[in-house]
């Protein structure tokens, strides 16, 4: 079993909880009511309806016990962090010879590169964690090595 910690921040670990709850009361007893609706109409070997009642019933399954590790597991990043150094929370602006960026650290639960949220164990991520304004930082990712300067953190 994985116990290593799982950062998320404290609207993330709400969302976790809104939906385990979600999938505990709403869609487990929806699941169990299609089951047994589909076992009904006999010959559970040709029974489409059936199968696709079972596939859910194992996604549903498969989700909350996620849910309930990544909640068991989570550390809640702290929203007083420092801005002297990068860490699992900040906000940093780098330049780079294609101009500025602007990335958020989190944990891998909550990353949405599209959104500017890196994971904190993403290369860039790794390479920025302890970093401080002004430093250079170099990433090595398989499409190249580049290098960022940090120009500030909050």
């Amino acid at each position: 079993m994985n116990t290593k910690p799982i950062y998320l921040s404290r609207e993330g670990l709400e969302r976790a909880r809104a939906e385990l709850e979600e999938l505990i009361n709403v869609r487990r007893p929806e699941v169990a009511a299609r089951i047994h609706d589909a076992k009904e109409h006999g010959d559970l070997n040709e029974n489409a309806e059936y199968e696709d009642a079972k596939n859910e019933q194992a996604f549903v399954e498969g989700r909350i016990q996620a849910l309930e590790a990544l909640i068991k597991n989570a550390t809640i990043i702290d929203d007083n962090h420092s801005s002297d150094h990068v860490q699992i929370g900040s906000t940093v602006v780098v330049r780079s010879p294609n101009g500025e960026e602007r990335f958020t650290i989190v944990g891998s639960a909550e990353a949405r590169p599209n959104e500017g949220r890196i994971s904190n164990e993403s290369p860039v991520g790794r390479a920025l964690l302890g970093k401080k304004k002004g430093d250079k930082v170099l990433v090595r990712v398989p499409a190249g090595d580049f290098t960022y300067t940090i120009v500030s953190i909050s």
